[in-house]
């Protein structure tokens, strides 16, 4: 619940330094946004363990939910040990809901859809994880992830 405060505080924050033309949902930013996100999307699913943390910034706080807080080597550890286990293929979907630009920051709604293959026992299954994102411009201009919110659907 802190970080979920956390994230609406941010976003009001922003909102309230900045004048109602600050906000973009086009542009610049936004472009390269979603394709940070899509091109993501491709490394994972392609298993590119050497890329798959490229996404999030080195100050990372990461929040799913029903899960302990962690940060940027605690989730790219989970995300190499899970994309290296050969006995289990996950992949991902991706539905961008909105992003919203202000300055060097910019806060991304979307939906992952994970799909996750076991090859012994055989099993499938499908989650939606809904999320928040917020990115940080860095210093080399790129958008990276720097904290973010996700939880599924309750069953």
């Amino acid at each position: 619940m802190g970080l979920a405060r956390a994230l609406v505080s941010v976003a009001l924050l922003a909102s309230s330094l900045s004048t109602p033309a600050a906000a973009q949902s086009g542009g610049g930013a936004d472009t390269a946004i979603r394709a940070a996100l899509t091109h993501w999307m491709a490394d994972f699913n392609d298993r590119r363990i050497d890329k798959v943390c490229d996404l999030f910034a080195p100050d990372l706080v990461a929040q799913f939910r029903g899960q302990p807080e962690t940060g940027f080597t605690g989730l790219c550890d989970q995300l190499k040990r899970s994309l290296s286990d050969r006995t289990k293929t996950y992949s991902y979907g991706l539905a961008i809901k909105e992003v919203l630009v202000f300055g060097d920051l910019a806060i991304v709604r979307l939906v992952w859809t994970l799909k996750f293959e076991r090859k012994d026992p055989p099993s499938t299954a499908t989650s939606d994880e809904i999320g928040m994102d917020i990115f940080r411009r860095q210093p080399d201009g790129s958008w990276k992830i720097s904290r973010f919110v996700a939880y599924g659907l309750p069953p």
